[in-house]
């Protein structure tokens, strides 16, 4: 089956592509505009790709459950969780192929996903909150798997976090869109102090209907949580306590989750 690239403007008129029977690689020249999209077509669904939607952003490994994903050109404020040359010039570098078999079977990070973005995307992984702070991008849920680990500041590139506006109730889903197995799971909390709080206490809930409570310190470190699970097909983590500090302003840098697809 086909696989195809393309870049489409807001009129839906075709600016690139190219397609190939496996491997798909669009060199092309010209500039992106408001209202471009990206639109990656796989010869199947329910199977492994690995995406690249820029030639400065890490290759996403993905689950598709869609022929067609569409990813949206960011600009302006939306463009700040990514890194200020992505998107920009007159010559780009996309790609896309079907995942190997040693990489859909190999023990790896089963949250990390570069590409996420807002709604329903058709692949996976996938972050979503109830709550992202002023709805800024540089606050999304997506930042929390886009595998950027700097947390000693806050805001644009490269320290994008999940930010929760302050409230109480903030809750951030993880979405697998299959079963897989897990053992460890690495929180990277937000370090940027005294302007950030921190969290003493989350829980995490998963699709088999467990949850498991997890006490926090004060770090700018990775929080190691030895956690078994098989079988999951999403987690959330939420009932947040904040420490008692006078910072409002606790946030999650990255969540990863250490494991393999279940068999």
């Amino acid at each position: 089956m086909e696989n195809r690239i393309q870049i489409i403007d807001r009129e839906g008129a075709i600016k690139a592509e190219a397609s190939a029977g496996g491997q798909v690689v669009l060199a092309w020249k010209g500039e992106y505009g408001e209202g471009d999209r990206i639109i990656f077509r796989a010869g199947s669904t329910d199977t492994f790709y690995v995406l690249r939607a820029d030639d400065v952003m890490d290759e996403s490994f993905v689950y598709l459950t869609r022929e067609e994903i569409i990813f949206d050109i960011p600009f302006e404020e939306k463009k700040l969780c990514y890194n200020p040359k992505a998107f920009t010039g007159e010559r780009h570098y996309l790609t896309m192929r079907p995942a190997e078999e040693w990489e859909i079977k190999r023990y790896k990070n089963l949250a990390h996903n570069p590409m996420d973005q807002h709604g329903d995307t058709g692949y996976w992984p996938h972050a979503s909150a109830n709550v992202e702070t002023r709805g800024e991008s540089v606050f999304a849920a997506r930042n929390a798997i886009d595998g950027l680990l700097a947390n000693d500041s806050h805001g644009r590139w490269p320290y994008g976090s999940w930010g929760i506006n302050m409230q109480d109730d903030a809750e951030l889903t993880l979405e697998f869109g299959r079963p897989v197995d897990f053992d460890k799971i690495l929180l990277y909390t937000r370090a940027d102090f005294p302007h950030d709080n921190w969290w003493t206490q989350v829980t995490l809930t998963f699709s088999d209907g467990t949850e498991e409570t997890v006490e926090l310190e004060k770090s700018s470190r990775a929080h190691v949580i030895p956690l078994v699970r098989k079988a999951i097909t999403w987690l959330k983590l939420g009932r947040l306590i904040k420490a008692d500090d006078p910072s409002p302003f606790p946030a999650l840098t990255q969540i990863e989750v250490y494991g393999t697809e279940s068999k």
